[in-house]
């Protein structure tokens, strides 16, 4: 090394620079030193040199001995950094910014000075590789000056990181696992996401009977359209007039429909007069002489208490009963205008004797069997009505307590509340009809039974079955049990189905 070169001022800055590093955290391993006297190959001064012929001046040629890489100030203040710049030549092997760039060269991009890899205290050690592509770099800090923390605090900072953005993301999923399982029905319901309310067009088929009653507005027609099975379901007729804003009016009657048709198709076809079935009354399948009686009287233009008064004696009919409650077939009949309400019931009684006949039922059990075919038909749905009379059966073999709900509505006079459950008052009423308190079946039908209610009730399933429950209100599926331990659990099922449809009429 030459004597001009000990002479330069940048042992000044260096002096300066040395002071403020003895202030920094002493770092995990040491910078190797360099010799500050060889210009850095493309710096001002090397240039100048060049240009001098000063043959001690090293260049981008020279031996590795004068291209030690030099060390990067970490941090030093403006005033301090500002005279190194002065005195001294860049320490870093980068091109110029294009502000200092000398007339007649090419400006090129300034090039972010990175800090020198550390060696380790063996002079044969290689430096550290520059870190790219992993977790340690996604959260490195992308800054000129790189921190001079140790890499293992810096690793465990990312993977304390790691373990936060981790968690976070791992309790919004745990929150919307929750949220779907607990509001997930309504949400959809709510976006109107799921299975759609109401039937696809072309879907219409076979027939379909519906009774509309004087005053009934679109809320009971959507009712009767959906148990008549033309609308998917119970409420999707109602909503289509006030979504649509219709605001119709429905006249009395019976009405010839199909099945599974659209809730627009439905109403047009109510508007259709042709589908309106002129002097046609029906009886619907589990109901009762007080529930039918006044739909008679208005669409056969008869007064109502003619009817009342046509029903009090059922020996005028041929039945050996206190009373004609499920005598009455459910049907639809059709009759000339000038008929009476005492024909009106005489048709109505002979077509329950045909369907007794056609069951094989003899004339001896008609009632008995008319009586437990009218639970069934309250208590169960078609699929299940084999069950239920083999329930109903086992029970009275073992002269067990029937604590049929429908019987004890029926004494307390609110089977067509559109309540499941019982009261506490009509399960305490001493009546004839409630099975709760009284031993066997009660004291007469309790609606009106079905050709199928009827088969069931002649043609028992085999099973042990002593108890059921409706689980689902909506689809009907019924839990039969042989235990009280089991139809408990069934209870529970069909209370949790209730709390999650609150006016689903349990």
């Amino acid at each position: 090394m030459s004597e001009r070169d000990n002479e330069t001022p940048r042992h000044d800055a260096d002096s300066r620079l040395g002071e403020l590093f003895e202030n920094l955290p002493e770092p995990t391993t040491q910078i190797p030193t360099v010799d500050n006297s060889a210009p850095a190959p493309g710096s001002r001064r090397a240039a100048r040199e060049a240009a001098s012929g000063d043959a001690t001046a090293p260049t981008n040629g020279a031996s590795g001995d004068h291209l030690q890489p030099s060390p990067v100030p970490v941090r030093a203040s403006a005033d301090e950094a500002a005279a190194a710049n002065r005195e001294s030549p860049s320490p870093t092997p980068v091109r110029d910014s294009a502000d200092s760039v000398d007339a007649g060269d090419t400006p090129t991009r300034a090039v972010p000075v990175t800090r020198p890899p550390a060696a380790s205290a063996s002079p044969a050690a290689t430096p550290e590789p520059v870190i790219g592509g992993g977790l340690d770099d996604l959260f490195a800090p992308h800054d000129d000056h790189v921190d001079a923390t140790p890499k293992k605090k810096r690793r465990k900072g990312c993977l304390i990181a790691l373990i936060i953005v981790l968690a976070i993301v791992g309790g919004l999923a745990g929150a919307g696992v929750w949220v779907a399982n607990t509001y997930g029905d309504r949400i959809s319901e709510a976006m109107g996401w799921g299975p759609s309310k109401d039937w696809e067009p072309g879907q219409a088929t076979g027939e379909a009977l519906v009774t509309i009653k004087e005053g009934d507005t679109g809320g009971p027609v959507s009712i009767a359209l959906h148990e008549a099975g033309v609308t998917k379901t119970e409420d999707v007729f109602y909503d289509y007039l006030v979504d649509e804003g219709i605001n119709p009016t429905f006249y009395p009657g019976v009405y010839r429909l199909q099945q599974k048709m659209t809730a627009e198709a439905a109403l047009a076809a109510l508007e259709d007069e042709a589908n309106k079935l002129e002097n046609t009354v029906s009886v619907g399948e589990g109901a009762t002489i007080v529930s039918s009686l006044p739909g008679m009287a208005e669409t056969l233009g008869l007064p109502l208490a003619d009817f009342e008064a046509a029903v009090k004696d059922p020996s005028q009919y041929g039945v050996d009963a206190r009373s004609l409650e499920g005598w009455l077939f459910p049907a639809v009949y059709t009759f000339d205008p000038e008929v009476t309400p005492t024909q009106v019931i005489q048709r109505m009684v002979d077509r329950t004797r045909q369907a007794l006949d056609e069951a094989g039922v003899p004339p001896e059990d008609a009632q008995r069997v008319l009586t437990i075919a009218s639970i069934i038909q309250r208590e169960g749905r078609l699929d299940d009505f084999a069950k239920v009379s083999r329930v109903i059966q086992n029970r009275l073999d073992i002269d067990m307590l029937l604590q049929m709900d429908s019987t004890a509505q029926y004494g307390y006079g609110s089977l067509h509340e559109g309540v499941v459950s019982s009261s506490k008052e009509a399960l305490e009423s001493d009546n004839e009809w409630n099975t709760y308190k009284r031993q066997g079946l009660p004291a007469t039908p309790i609606s009106s039974a079905s050709d199928a209610a009827i088969d069931a009730a002649m043609h028992p399933a085999d099973g042990p079955w002593l108890y059921f429950v409706t689980i689902n209100l909506e689809t009907g599926e019924t839990q039969f049990s042989e235990t009280m331990s089991e139809h408990e659990q069934g209870i529970e099922k069909w209370r949790a189905w209730c709390r999650e449809n609150p006016d689903a009429g349990c």
